[in-house]
C-alpha cells in the first residue's frame, strides 16, 4: 500500500516541477526517457455537476491522481483531455460539451501517435468520466493503423475503485448507488480538490428509470447488471428533463473521508502497474516487434529510431494520424 497523503496537494499543471510534459523542455524530456518512458494521459470532461462540483470535475479527478502517481514514480503526465464523448442521455444538458465519438476518437488516436513519435510508447490512459465505451475503441485503431510496438492501456477509474464506490448495501461507505455527481463523486471530489467543491450549494434528487432494478447498471458499471449503463436508450429519461440540477443522487451526503479508500486502491493499482511494466520492459525496451507487427523489421527499427536519430517519424507510416 502507498503512503498517500490526501487530499493531496495538486494543481501542478502551470508549475515547473517536471511532472507535466507541456511544462518540460526538449532537453527536459530527453533526459527524463532515459529514465522512465511511461506518460500518462488524463481523459476528462466538461459538463454540468450542479451546484456543488465545478464543470470540470472529471478533469481535476484524474489529473489530482496521476500527479501522484508521477510524484511517486517519476513518471510524466500529459496536460489533460478537457472535452470528452458523452452517452445520447447527457445531450441538451447545459454546461456539458459533448464532443462526437468519432472525433473523439480520432483525436485520442492523434495523441497517441504524437507521444509514441515524441518517445513515449508507454502510455496510460485514465478516466473516470464515463467515455468507457470509446477510449478502448480508439487504442485499438491506433493500433490497426500503426502496427508499431508499444505499451498503450485504458484504465477506466470506476472500474479499479470497484467496491469502495458502492452503497452500504453492496459493501461499501455510501448511502445511495454511484452514479454521476452524486454522494460517491462529491466525496471523491472533495477528497482530491475540496477548494473546488461547494457543498453548501449542493441540490439533492432520486434517480429513477422505466424499467425496474437490476437490468441496466448505474454508474461506472461497478454493480454487475446485465445491461451496461450506456448500451441502451430509453430505459430512463434525458438529464436536461430528468435531472435539471446535473446530478442523480444525493451530494450533500458527500465526505472526502468516505473516498479516502477509493483513491488510495486507486494510487496503489496504478502505481504497481507503472512497477510492473517499467520492470519487465526497463526504459526504451518494449515487446518484441515480431509478435505485435508484421511490418518488415528493418521499417520497424526506423520508425523506433525517430526522425532526430538517423530513423523515420511515425508520420510516414500514416498521416492524417
Amino acid at each position: 500500500m502507498g503512503n498517500w497523503k490526501l487530499p493531496p496537494e495538486g494543481g501542478h499543471m502551470d508549475k515547473p516541477s517536471k511532472i507535466y510534459f507541456q511544462t518540460m523542455t526538449k532537453k527536459d524530456v530527453e533526459e527524463r526517457l532515459e529514465k522512465n518512458d511511461i506518460i500518462i494521459i488524463p481523459l476528462g470532461s466538461t459538463e454540468n455537476h450542479g451546484s456543488a462540483g465545478p464543470y470540470g470535475e472529471d478533469i481535476f479527478m484524474v489529473t489530482r491522481m496521476a500527479e501522484e502517481i508521477a510524484k511517486a514514480t517519476g513518471c510524466t503526465v500529459a496536460h489533460p483531455v478537457v472535452y470528452g464523448s458523452h452517452p445520447y442521455h447527457h445531450l441538451g444538458q447545459p454546461g456539458t460539451i459533448v464532443v462526437p465519438d468519432d472525433v473523439f476518437s480520432d483525436y485520442l488516436r492523434a495523441i497517441m501517435a504524437g507521444f509514441w513519435n515524441t518517445g513515449f510508447r508507454k502510455q496510460i490512459l485514465m478516466s473516470l468520466h464515463g467515455q468507457e465505451y470509446i477510449v478502448p475503441s480508439a487504442i485499438n485503431e491506433f493500433g490497426k493503423k500503426y502496427q508499431v510496438p508499444a505499451i498503450i492501456i485504458f484504465v477506466d477509474v470506476p472500474r479499479v475503485m470497484g467496491q469502495t464506490l458502492m452503497d452500504k448495501a453492496h459493501g461499501g461507505p455510501y448511502d445511495n448507488p454511484f452514479q454521476h455527481a452524486c454522494e460517491a463523486e462529491t466525496s471523491l471530489s472533495m477528497a482530491l480538490f475540496p477548494e473546488m467543491v461547494k457543498l453548501e450549494d449542493a441540490e439533492d434528487n432520486t434517480p429513477w428509470g422505466f424499467l425496474p432494478p437490476g437490468h441496466v447498471d448505474r454508474g461506472g458499471d461497478i454493480y454487475g447488471n446485465p445491461i451496461p449503463g450506456h448500451c441502451q436508450i430509453g430505459c430512463g429519461g434525458i438529464e436536461c428533463v430528468v435531472y435539471p440540477e446535473g446530478v442523480i443522487g444525493k451530494p450533500s451526503l458527500a465526505d472526502p473521508k468516505k473516498a479516502y479508500k477509493s483513491v488510495e486502491v486507486y494510487l496503489d493499482y496504478v502505481k504497481k502497474l507503472h512497477d510492473d511494466i517499467m520492470a519487465k520492459f526497463p526504459p526504451g525496451v518494449l515487446p518484441e516487434s515480431k509478435y505485435l507487427s508484421q511490418r518488415p523489421p528493418e521499417e520497424v527499427e526506423a520508425l523506433l529510431k525517430g526522425p532526430l536519430k538517423g530513423g523515420r517519424h511515425l508520420y510516414t507510416v500514416a498521416f492524417p494520424p
